[in-house]
């Protein structure tokens, strides 16, 4: 599901372009979170919100290394790394469990994240950064049960 950006013009009853997604190198990561949510209020807890969301929704999380992730919309987003088999995550606030990859994860948990700090902070910049994550999430072969996790 890691491809390069690219931007490719379509007819105008089409999307814009193909949503891509991007793996921010290592050398990158430093500025992943100013670059992208710094002129947020309060961004710096989006990461440790992530990582509390994801504790809530799947009881085998003890935390991890997360990759970064770009989206060719201007959207961003973290996931933990990949492991051997998929990853169960149950949301007692809906009753809705899936079983989904780690992307699939850490896009769930970076959208619940997203919305709640879009509502706290009343951010029309994270409000757009939610939006964009969920266009990715709306084309994901794992769409159904991040949205089932996210509802």
């Amino acid at each position: 599901m890691t491809t390069q950006t690219q931007h490719d013009l379509a007819p105008a009853n089409q999307p814009e372009f193909e949503l891509t997604v991007t793996p921010v190198p290592d050398e990158q990561r430093i500025d992943f979170w100013p670059q992208h949510f710094g002129s947020i209020p309060q961004w710096i807890i989006l990461e440790p919100t992530a990582f509390a969301w994801m504790d809530r929704f799947c009881a085998d999380y003890s935390g991890g290394i997360w990759n970064f992730y770009t989206l060719s919309n201007g959207g961003a987003f973290m996931a933990p790394e990949e492991s051997e088999g998929s990853w169960s995550l149950f949301n007692i606030l809906n009753g809705n469990g899936a079983e989904m990859s780690a992307e699939a994860a850490g896009i769930a948990a970076c959208l619940i994240a997203y919305s709640h700090h879009a509502c706290r902070t009343e951010c029309d910049v994270m409000t757009e950064h939610y939006y964009r994550l969920r266009d990715y999430a709306l084309n994901h072969p794992e769409c159904s049960a991040i949205m089932s996790i996210i509802d």
